[in-house]
């Protein structure tokens, strides 16, 4: 379980440096701004949907299976 944090927090933290140095490209202008941050909402909007699916199953579908054995 440890290590499984250590490894999200390391994901998140590669999220965050990423979308600063998108975020300062855009405002010294060297990128498109409104085109980047649009397609990265909307592929984190995809990852929050399919988590939340993830986590539906794991909790109501495995969970059941798990208390019929008890």
């Amino acid at each position: 379980m440890k290590g499984l944090k250590k490894i999200t927090s390391y994901i998140l933290i590669t999220f965050v440096l990423l979308i600063t140095v998108i975020s300062l490209l855009g405002i010294w202008e060297i990128i498109s701004l409104e085109d980047v941050m649009r397609k990265i909402f909307t592929s984190l909007f995809i990852i929050f949907v399919a988590s939340v699916i993830v986590l539906f199953i794991f909790s109501v579908i495995i969970r059941d299976s798990s208390d019929d054995k008890n």
